[in-house]
């Protein structure tokens, strides 16, 4: 009984025993997993701790990237700004030029058709200077024709007369035409107009140059002796008495139509002492200074000489 009860006994302690053991080492096996659990944890959170910080590291270098891109993009801005400031600055340059062009170009349109019309007046103007160069020209050879066809017709006559190279003018002594302070003219005299005034007249009376004749002027001068007025009477009257002999002795070479002409032409004047005949010592020449000339005048001889002289200035 008591060994049975011992055994009892001890089978009852053999199996607390297996239960104590088999709880101890449940308890080790939850002290092993809790340790390896902890290790574990501890390992997942260094592990994080160490993934955070890798985390916040990155996300500080990629900060400090942004923030550095940022303020390139910022001092790009500004940049953009500066530029912009500038390109609106030389915009408004630009729009100023462009204005200031525009209104040049006004101007310039303006003063185009200014030119313009100026141009058209001058080429206009240069057509009637050349039409009137081109009268001036005839009118300057029909008078050098005249006077040389007055020498070769005088030369042809074996009359020695000077005719002046300027005016075609035929100078008359007085002293041979009138005696001294008369004024009827004498036989000699009478004589000299006789040869001399149908070969003057005759070619002025040419149908190449009558159509351009203007005057047939006869000029009285007398020297300075005696007063004007008295001189200016005489010259007057001499100039007058060749005429009258001149219209007279009209008849013996000319028809009565160019008679009529000759009268219509024909211009008398007296000039006193005006236009005295100097010496080489320019000293008064009495004798030369007492004369009678005979001359002709062309039409607009006088327009030709304002021509003359505005074509001067304008060269």
């Amino acid at each position: 009984m008591q060994r049975r009860r011992r055994e009892k006994e001890s089978s009852g302690l053999n199996v607390w025993r297996s239960y104590s053991d088999m709880m101890a080492g449940i308890l080790l096996l939850f002290v092993l997993i809790m340790c390896v659990t902890l290790f574990q944890s501890q390992i997942n959170y260094e592990n994080s701790i160490k993934e955070r910080d890798e985390k916040l590291f990155l996300q500080e270098e990629y900060t400090k990237k942004i923030m550095s891109q940022q303020n390139i993009v910022d001092t790009q801005q500004d940049q953009l700004s500066t530029q912009d400031e500038l390109l609106a600055a030389q915009k408004k340059q630009l729009d100023d030029l462009a204005a200031q062009l525009a209104a040049q170009q006004e101007k310039l349109d303006e003063q185009s058709v200014t030119l313009a019309n100026q141009q058209s007046a001058l080429d206009e103007k240069t057509t009637q200077l050349a039409d009137q160069q081109q009268k001036i020209d005839k009118i300057i050879g029909v008078k050098a024709d005249v006077i040389e066809a007055l020498r070769e017709e005088f030369a042809s006559n074996n009359i020695n007369v000077q005719i002046d190279s300027t005016d075609g003018s035929m100078v008359l002594d007085s002293s041979v035409l009138f005696a001294y302070d008369e004024t009827e003219l004498t036989t000699e005299g009478q004589q000299v107009l006789a040869s001399v005034l149908p070969i003057y007249c005759n070619v002025l009376m040419q149908d190449e140059y009558f159509p351009y004749l203007a005057e047939i002027i006869i000029d009285g001068y007398t020297d300075s002796t005696g007063g004007y007025e008295y001189n200016l009477e005489l010259s007057q009257k001499r100039s007058l008495a060749v005429a009258e002999y001149l219209l007279n002795l009209s008849q013996n070479f000319l028809d009565a139509d160019h008679q009529a002409m000759l009268k219509e032409h024909l211009t008398v004047n007296g000039h006193s002492s005006s236009k005295l005949v100097l010496d080489e010592n320019g000293e008064e020449d009495a004798d030369a200074s007492r004369r009678v000339e005979v001359k002709f005048r062309l039409r607009d001889e006088e327009m030709i000489q304002e021509l003359r002289t505005l074509l001067d200035s304008q060269e």
